[in-house]
């Protein structure tokens, strides 16, 4: 894929999907705005890049629609403009419905929900002038319920029907698609996994539960995002594509 000169911004883009995504991107020519919470971590990530002529640096948290804003405007402000959005931010907490509190819900509807209302909404003047593309990270949790993690399953439902929502709404100067990774082999991951007794067990059987018989990877994640950012989807437009080796097809 060529994204020569393209103008991306990928939040929550430190560590995680959301690094794989940024890198894939830089080597594709992007130039490409870092985001993560804290100056020193978008610093790092933009160093350890090693991109430094194509890399500009647009921290801050999500979690309020000024500070959305304030992301947006100041990567369309380094980059020139805007061409895609990648929606990546998330935090995942696992916790039952006794265990849950107000604070979680609060935290995780803001970061899973309210950033990429308020991120699409103030990128939608930048993005419209070339045509651009926003592609949201949802999750199989927003196809499907998952005991235990009750909060975050409510917070990415949304983000998939938002998808959908934007997409008709944004069209058609802007494309809005989303991708529903299942559980990946990555630091989020293994804190699931490591929550068990045999963690290794857990991560084995997550892999026996998929059709393809292997846990996902970040790159596996990021590839279908870069992929719906591409001009090869651009007839593709408000949908949900599972990234989980077959499990939401069926059993």
């Amino acid at each position: 894929m060529n994204f020569t000169n393209r103008r991306v911004l990928v939040t929550g883009s430190t560590r995680g999907v959301g690094r794989v995504v940024a890198e894939r991107f830089l080597s594709a020519g992007a130039r490409v705005a870092i985001n993560g919470r804290s100056d020193t971590a978008v610093r790092q990530t933009i160093e350890e890049l090693g991109g430094a002529d194509q890399l500009v640096g647009a921290p801050g948290d999500l979690s309020s629609a000024a500070a959305c804003d304030a992301v947006v405007q100041r990567a369309v402000a380094e980059l020139g403009g805007l061409d895609v959005l990648v929606n990546n931010a998330g935090i995942y907490v696992i916790a039952s419905v006794e265990d849950s509190t107000e604070a979680i819900w609060d935290t995780t509807m803001a970061v899973n929900v309210k950033s990429m209302f308020f991120c699409s909404r103030a990128a939608r003047n930048a993005l419209r002038e070339g045509g651009g593309v926003i592609v949201n990270h949802a999750s199989n949790a927003g196809l499907q319920g998952f005991s235990g993690c009750v909060i975050y399953s409510a917070s990415k439902g949304p983000v998939v029907n938002m998808t959908r929502a934007l997409a008709m709404e944004f069209a058609p100067e802007i494309r809005v698609n989303c991708v529903c990774p299942s559980t990946l082999d990555n630091e989020m991951g293994w804190s699931e996994f490591n929550l068990k007794d045999d963690p290794q067990a857990a991560y084995e059987a997550s892999a026996e539960g998929a059709p393809l018989k292997r846990v996902g990877t970040s790159h596996d994640a990021a590839a279908a995002i870069t992929f719906l950012a591409s001009d090869d989807a651009s007839f593709i437009n408000g949908i949900a594509v599972p990234v989980d080796g077959g499990k939401a097809a069926g059993k």
